[in-house]
């Protein structure tokens, strides 16, 4: 089996993140620091884990981003990715997933991958569409937040285990070649092995450049971020329980919550 996994390079959330001039994206500093999403971290473990349980099985990452999200590239090495692969964009900043999409899609679909994982959404964006874009662009199955998966009943396929809102679930076979997207707490991710953190040293990765601008705004554009707003401070009742109460039903009263 050949498996690509998509990972990309977020900001880490532990460094200090301002918004640019602009309001249109986060301001890369000196100060801050990147690393691989947690979500993708997940997908990647798990590539590795069919690969133990296949023999013969290839895992290759990919990501799509300036040349500072080669980092990425190279923690999936060290993690025990067989190959990388970066595919490069001129500038850095927010990159919609459509475009990221068809730029993953076009290295896919000229190197025959059985099965596509990705996280099942990103840390920054968190919109979960760059998986089920590339499923589409490929005309190939997707299973989106995926919480299990297994060979299936025929050869080409996998039994799936899909999470819903409200702690439901599905369970569905899908044929091969597909993309799934992967939830957190499907595995737990390993540490880089020291024999793969001295190989990832060596290894060449392989860079493509980017078909369309890595920020194309022609699928969409952003208007304006800006931090969250700060919400209404809480209201402590003091008193008895009697006046409590009493007070409480006050208050709901004038929210017009009963």
């Amino acid at each position: 089996m050949k498996i690509l996994v998509c990972v990309k390079q977020v900001p880490d959330t532990e460094s200090p993140l301002e918004i640019n001039r602009d309001k249109t994206w986060i301001s890369e500093t000196d100060r801050m620091a990147f690393r691989m999403s947690r979500y993708d971290e997940y997908a990647l473990e798990e590539a590795i884990l069919i690969r133990e349980s296949l023999p013969g099985t290839t895992v290759d990452a990919v990501t799509v981003g300036p040349a500072r999200a080669a980092a990425v590239v190279k923690k999936s090495l060290e993690k025990g990715a067989d190959n990388g692969i970066h595919v490069v964009t001129d500038e850095s900043g927010y990159c919609p997933p459509a475009v990221t999409a068809r730029l993953i899609a076009e290295h896919a679909g000229a190197n025959a991958y059985d099965l596509i994982l990705a996280g099942v959404m990103s840390e920054d964006c968190m919109q979960g569409l760059t998986g089920p874009m590339i499923a589409a662009l490929l005309s190939i199955p997707c299973a989106a937040s995926v919480i299990s998966e297994a060979p299936g009943p025929d050869s080409g396929t996998l039994t799936v285990e899909c999470e819903y809102d409200g702690g439901s679930s599905e369970t569905a076979v899908i044929s091969l070649p597909a993309v799934l997207t992967i939830q957190s707490g499907i595995n737990r991710p390993r540490y880089p092995s020291l024999s793969n953190v001295l190989r990832a040293k060596s290894q060449e990765i392989l860079t493509v450049s980017a078909s369309v601008p890595g920020n194309s705004t022609e699928t969409e554009s952003i208007l304006s971020i800006d931090h969250a707003h700060k919400s209404q401070a809480g209201v402590f009742i003091q008193g008895t329980p009697d006046e409590k109460a009493e007070q409480l039903l006050k208050v709901l009263h004038e929210n017009s919550f009963i």
